[in-house]
């Protein structure tokens, strides 16, 4: 299960991100602290003091949701952030194990490899739980070779070179990418996972630095910008789709809209 520190060091970060003028209450001229104070967030969150300082020192591991509610309120929580708060309050779904020894290897269910591979114009893969890809039709790889069957594109992004020069906004990928790990990382107890954002963690200055701010950020679709050595540069839409049959794992597409640039140059991609 999540343990208390992350929900005290969650609760925490968030009370140290507002100022009082951001919640209606006068900033004052004497604060030692950064953004509210413990007292504060009670009063906004209509519990009391004692009971607050519980719950950010970790003396107390099971708030109630109508406590969650108060407290997503207080610290000015979006439905992501709301979701994680949830998430890190309540026991995760364990990954499935082989009669409760060797962690269960992820497989893309042959009827999704079989429907991605006859869209020869649109790019998909398939991620498990840990993001490594389970699938992958030839133009995705075709596309970027870090979304071959078995890469962890998640690990490539930060301690591959080349992956970055894949990425004109390889800044803001990164950062959505980390936000939208948070939300996953919450929910889910799999040590395949946990052991990835242990090596980027020690690896890679720039996923430290990303990780450490918590933010959290649940994008299921947006745009991607990418700089293929061939095709030139791509403006990219992307979707991810949950599949039910599979928990956890993700089928991601590409697109371009319809008579750009990026349409053209993904069509002569396609080609080969």
């Amino acid at each position: 299960m999540a343990t208390v520190s992350e929900l005290g060091g969650y609760l925490r970060l968030r009370r140290e991100r507002l100022r009082p003028q951001d919640v209606g209450l006068p900033a004052g001229s004497r604060r030692r602290v950064p953004g509210l104070r413990r007292e504060e967030v009670a009063l906004l969150a209509g519990i009391s003091v004692e009971y607050y300082l519980r719950l950010e020192q970790g003396r107390d591991q099971h708030p109630s949701d109508q406590v969650l509610d108060s407290l997503a309120r207080a610290l000015r929580l979006d439905a992501d952030a709301e979701t994680y708060l949830r998430a890190l309050a309540r026991p995760r779904r364990p990954a499935a194990r082989h009669g409760g020894g060797a962690l269960r290897p992820e497989r893309a269910a042959a009827g999704v490899r079989s429907l991605i591979d006859s869209w020869t114009a649109t790019p998909a893969t398939v991620v498990g739980r840990s993001l490594t890809t389970l699938a992958a039709n030839p133009l995705a790889v075709a596309l970027n070779p870090y979304f071959a069957p078995g890469t962890s594109t998640l690990r490539a992004a930060f301690l591959e070179p080349a992956m970055r020069a894949y990425y004109r906004d390889w800044d803001a990928m990164t950062a959505k990418t980390v936000a939208h790990l948070r939300s996953m990382a919450a929910g889910v107890d799999d040590p395949r996972l946990l052991a990835l954002i242990g090596e980027l963690t020690l690896r890679s200055e720039r996923f430290r630095t990303l990780w450490a701010r918590q933010d959290v950020r649940i994008r299921t679709s947006g745009v991607t910008l990418l700089r293929h050595p061939r095709a030139g540069d791509l403006d990219l839409h992307y979707e991810k789709l949950a599949l039910p049959q599979a928990p956890g794992q993700m089928l991601i597409t590409y697109h371009a809209r319809p008579g750009t640039a990026s349409s053209a140059r993904l069509e002569l991609l396609a080609r080969g």
